[in-house]
C-alpha cells in the first residue's frame, strides 16, 4: 500500500500518517529535512519524536530514493516530508538562484528515482501548497512550483490520497 498524505501546516496530517502504520510491526520514519542548527526546527523534530512508538527507527537523509528502496525489506516507512526533501534537495545543490528549468531537472531526475524505488508500505507526508497566494519572492514561488509537480508524482504512484484540513481527513 502507498498513501500520500497531504494538506497544510499544523493539518493534523503527520498524526494522520501515523496512524495509518499503527499495526505495522517496523516502521522506519524517514526525516529528510534539511540540516540546520536551530532551536524551532529542533522542537518540532523533537515533537515529532516524542509521538511515535519506540519501536520505530528513524533515517535522516537526503537521499530518499535510497530510503524508499529499503522499505520492502525493513518493513513500512513514513516519509515526513516530501516539502523539506525538496526544500533539502535545492540547499544541497545550491540551486535556489539557478534558471527554474535548471532546478526542475534536478528535482524531477531525483522524484523519478524515489518512485520508481518505493516497494512495500508507504505513507508520504507532503505540503499542500497550490491554495495559497502567489509568493512574493522568487524562491517561494521556485518552491509551490516544484512542490506541486512533485505532489503531483508521487500522488500518481500512490494507491490512495488522503486530504487532512483542521484534522478531518477526506479520501481522495
Amino acid at each position: 500500500m502507498k498513501v500520500l498524505v497531504t494538506g497544510g501546516v499544523r493539518s493534523g496530517k503527520s498524526r494522520h500518517a501515523e496512524t495509518l502504520l499503527d499495526r505495522e510491526e517496523a516502521v522506519t520514519y524517514v526525516a529528510p529535512g534539511p540540516l540546520r542548527d536551530d532551536a524551532d526546527w529542533a522542537l518540532r523534530v523533537a515533537a515529532h519524536r516524542e509521538r511515535r512508538p519506540t519501536s520505530w527507527s528513524t533515517l535522516e537523509t537526503g537521499d530518499l530514493a535510497a530510503a524508499l528502496g529499503a522499505g520492502g525489506v525493513g518493513g513500512a516507512v513514513l516519509v515526513d516530508c516530501l516539502g523539506t526533501w525538496l526544500t533539502r534537495v535545492v540547499d544541497d545543490a545550491g540551486l535556489w538562484d539557478a534558471p527554474a528549468d535548471e532546478v526542475a531537472t534536478l528535482v524531477e531526475e531525483r522524484t523519478a528515482a524515489a518512485v520508481a524505488a518505493m516497494t512495500g508500505t508507504v505513507v508520504l507526508v507532503t505540503n499542500e501548497v497550490g491554495l495559497g497566494v502567489v509568493p512574493e519572492h522568487r524562491s517561494g514561488r521556485l518552491f509551490r512550483d516544484l512542490l506541486g509537480s512533485v505532489n503531483q508524482r508521487f500522488g500518481a504512484a500512490c494507491d490512495e490520497v488522503h486530504l487532512v484540513v483542521a484534522g478531518r481527513v477526506l479520501r481522495l
